[in-house]
């Protein structure tokens, strides 16, 4: 089981439409923000809230510092489409795996 601990400073979106920003400075810490669904696929207890950055470069992130297989937090909400995505991952601690990634057509735990 992998423990990888990422710091997600913002997550932008672009869509046709116009843009969309979402920062955590106004979540709460220690909770997930609204909007936001979180687990994993396979096994494992990961555990993502809003902390203070941990590099102290940004306000708040959103951090997992708990364990699982592949520990994922996803917007469901937000479909783009001719666009982009940008998202800054910083790996504070593990050793296995410290990675982070966006994911794509999310459909529910299993099927990304």
């Amino acid at each position: 089981m992998k423990q990888v601990v990422i710091g997600v400073a913002a997550v932008a979106a672009a869509t046709v439409a116009g843009a969309d920003t979402f920062r955590f400075d106004k979540d709460a810490p220690g909770t997930v923000p609204e909007g936001w669904t979180c687990g994993v696929t396979g096994t494992g207890r990961p555990h993502w809230s809003v902390a203070a950055d941990p590099a102290g470069q940004a306000g708040r992130v959103l951090l997992q510092d708990g364990k699982g297989t592949f520990p994922w937090c996803v917007r469901p909400q937000v479909a783009v489409a001719d666009g982009f995505v940008e998202a800054k991952f910083v790996p504070v601690s593990g050793k296995q795996d410290q990675a982070g990634g966006v994911v794509w057509r999310w459909k529910d735990r299993d099927n990304y």
